[in-house]
């Protein structure tokens, strides 16, 4: 089945109940089905290829979630890039998709124009300088194609990386399918579900939120202005809403600077958060704050279709700190570099295997073979499992700084840093350092009127750490960098370092 026809197959009758809300617009399920098809309809009238490529740039928006249903919906593969992905980045994936077909959303019209596009066609949610505006197509009801294969591609998910060269993420119609009956099943997610997004959709985490609640005919909030998190706050009780969703850089600035802690949510029945640890500290906050909300800590990778693992909220309190078990029908597993199952306690990679799992990176067989070995996902990320098999994230192997002959973890040092109540954000890189080879460098934000200084930092860690785990540099910024996901772009600061040091 068709992914998208998978979406609709119980909601496109719904008539005019609402789907998305996004300021004071909204959009209903019957809307929606009928855009979507028109597009369709469109594409095919215009000869683009049955399979071909296609870039859709533009903010959480009813063009883009119109367009992204439409483009997988006619058989063709949607390419979602975040608008400050960058021009450098564009053109590379243009040239490696061999794209000849754009979706613009029209206000980064001038920045798309900018990059040196030779364009074919070009869609857009107004008619301004453009082929096609989707919301005045009349006439042109396509058809979602029908797939046939288990390894049809729907979806390329294109990821910075740390290398500086964009990996394409292939995902399947079957790994979508997969992965969202999977998430709906563990959330328990229904049909009156209403989720407040922020996250993009050009982002694996956010489109699982947008591909869920499609499925079971809840419906979306869209709000793209988390710079003001108490408007957000607001929204979620103006709207109602039952859901909410972010990764942890989100609720370290919800709890520090917003206004969450004097808030009721009376509707808010669940939280979802994933897109790395999110630190103990920040998790026992959450639940003194929200104490009828469940909070599902979870685990993934763009790489396993968004999300590999969860931990029942129940648990949360006696399995603290842990990602949990991997979700139905998919198996986690924490292995040592001889492929065997760790001993409780013991670090190792973790691994996972399910219908999930990436077909592979786009034109790249050989950073597929390093991830990709027997049907499993080698994650890169290293974890430990109890006794009873519930697994914990230590650290990303990649992570790890060598300071004078130790390997230390960041992580470790980063949540206990975020145990001082006025730190808001943590990040720990390497930088060079003569004698060590490495030594350990803190940035840090803070809550507004904070009195902590950097030997506050330097000596709340001489307290608790060995000698090469204590910082011996702090900066402080008022917020840490941010990549298209919303998480702390430690290759940003990695790089900032190093120009900083060469002046």
């Amino acid at each position: 089945m068709n992914f998208t026809q998978y979406l609709f197959e119980k909601s496109r009758d719904l008539n005019d109940k609402i789907a998305i809300f996004h300021k004071d617009k909204v959009l209903s399920y019957s809307e929606l089905y009928s855009l979507v098809v028109k597009i369709i309809g469109k594409l095919d009238s215009l000869k683009t290829k049955a399979d071909e490529n296609i870039i859709l740039m533009g903010d959480n928006s009813f063009f883009f979630i119109a367009s992204y249903l439409a483009i997988i919906g006619s058989g063709r593969v949607v390419v979602p890039i975040h608008p400050d992905f960058g021009r450098e980045n564009f053109r590379f994936v243009c040239q490696s998709c061999d794209i000849n077909t754009f979706f613009i959303q029209t206000k980064y019209w001038k920045r798309f124009t900018s990059y040196g596009i030779h364009t074919k066609v070009v869609f857009s949610d107004t008619d301004k300088n453009t082929n096609v505006n989707i919301f005045t197509l009349e006439n042109n009801e396509g058809f979602i194609k029908e797939i046939g294969e288990k390894n049809d591609l729907a979806i390329i998910f294109f990821t910075s990386g740390s290398t500086g060269t964009p990996k394409g993420v292939m995902l399947s119609h079957y790994n979508l399918r997969y992965n969202t009956n999977s998430i709906i099943e563990y959330l328990q997610l229904q049909d009156f579900d209403r989720i407040m997004v922020i996250l993009p959709f050009s982002y694996c985490f956010g489109a699982s939120l947008l591909h869920t609640h499609l499925r079971v005919g809840g419906q979306i909030v869209l709000n793209n202005m988390f710079m003001f998190p108490g408007k957000v706050l607001n929204e979620i009780n103006e709207k109602e809403c039952t859901n909410f969703a972010g990764v942890p850089s989100v609720f370290s600035i919800l709890l520090r600077r917003s206004p969450l802690k004097k808030m009721e949510f009376p509707t808010l029945r669940l939280i979802q958060q994933a897109g790395g640890k999110l630190t103990n500290t920040y998790i026992e906050e959450l639940k003194n704050y929200l104490p009828t909300t469940k909070i599902f800590v979870m685990y993934g990778q763009t790489e396993a279709t968004a999300r590999l693992s969860y931990l029942p909220p129940e648990l949360l309190d006696s399995k603290l700190g842990s990602i949990g078990k991997g979700i139905p029908g998919t198996n986690i597993e924490v292995l040592n570099k001889q492929g065997l199952p760790v001993k409780p306690g013991e670090v190792g990679e973790i691994v996972a295997s399910g219908g999930n799992i990436m077909m592979g990176y786009w034109k790249d067989p050989e950073e597929t073979k390093k991830i990709l070995k027997g049907g499993k996902l080698y994650t890169g990320d290293l974890g430990i499992v109890d006794d009873e098999g519930y697994v914990y994230l230590t650290d990303r192997a990649s992570d790890f700084i060598k300071v004078g002959g130790h390997r230390v973890g960041p992580k470790e040092i980063e949540n206990h840093i975020s145990k001082l109540k006025d730190v808001v954000e943590v990040a720990i890189i390497g930088i060079k350092d003569d004698l060590l080879g490495e030594a350990l460098k803190v940035f840090v934000s803070l809550s507004d009127n904070s009195k902590i200084i950097e030997k506050d930092i330097i000596s709340h860690c001489q307290q608790y750490f060995p000698i090469h785990k204590v910082p011996k540099q702090v900066e402080f910024m008022k917020s840490l960098p941010k990549n298209i996901s919303r998480k702390i772009d430690k290759v940003f600061l990695k790089k900032m370092e190093q120009k900083n040091s060469k002046i």
